[in-house]
């Protein structure tokens, strides 16, 4: 998959192709990042990217020149999908990352600044996402946390498939516990199905904890599960 960014701090992704099994995956060509400065594509001598809102108001607003030309710049591939980082967006879910991977070959990710910008950016993309109810600096962590959800999904990035199956949220649910050796740690013990070695009954234990944690913890997940049973 092909993934570039649009931002105007290209060098915040760096530490992306450099670290753990997401840095492995674009070194070993699973993904490939580019990353595009409009602050390049500007005409003047001061190399502007913002400007005051009409009508006024607080902050700078980002200008929609330099922006179009960096994504008018950007060779498309195949089945490609624009992002665009807002706080108004569609929160992200784990079922948007999965259907980007599966689906498109190239994304092309937006990351705004300043206090917003020009409505008419909102053009180029195909979807708006949100982390959430939240403001930031800027779109480059929601851009680097869509990227990373992405491309561990991509085949070959993580080294066990069925893992990427039983984690949250992959069904509907929360993941179940886990616990390793020792048996005892401070008092406390792991089940005793987990080291009874009946499959059957670790996966029946499973599936109930998975439940009984959605229900507990995330009850509008738990409503939304037993809704699309």
């Amino acid at each position: 998959m092909r993934i570039d960014v649009l931002s105007l701090v290209p060098e915040a992704f760096a530490p992306l192709t450099e670290l753990g099994v997401i840095g492995r995956a674009f070194s070993s060509g699973i993904a490939s990042l580019y990353c595009h400065n409009p602050r390049d594509y500007t005409t003047d001598r001061y190399r502007k990217v913002d400007d005051e809102p009409y009508g006024g108001g607080a902050g700078m607003v980002l200008k929609p020149e330099p922006v179009f030309a960096a994504f008018q710049a950007i060779p498309k591939q195949g089945s490609c999908r624009s992002l665009l980082m807002t706080p108004q967006g569609i929160p992200l879910q784990q079922q948007k990352l999965q259907e980007w991977a599966d689906n498109y070959q190239q994304l092309i990710l937006i990351c705004g600044h300043y206090e917003g910008f020009d409505e008419r950016i909102r053009g180029l993309a195909d979807e708006e996402v949100s982390l959430g109810d939240f403001i930031l600096t800027g779109g480059e962590l929601p851009a680097m946390t869509i990227i990373n959800g992405v491309v561990r999904l991509l085949p070959g990035t993580v080294g066990s498939a069925e893992s990427l199956i039983e984690e949250s949220h992959s069904a509907g649910l929360l993941e179940h516990p886990h616990y390793t050796r020792p048996a005892e740690f401070q008092g406390q013990q792991v089940p005793e199905v987990l080291r009874s070695g009946d499959h059957g009954a670790i996966a029946r234990w499973r599936t109930q904890q998975q439940q009984q944690r959605t229900r507990e913890r995330r009850p509008d997940l738990w409503a939304k599960w037993q809704a699309q049973q």
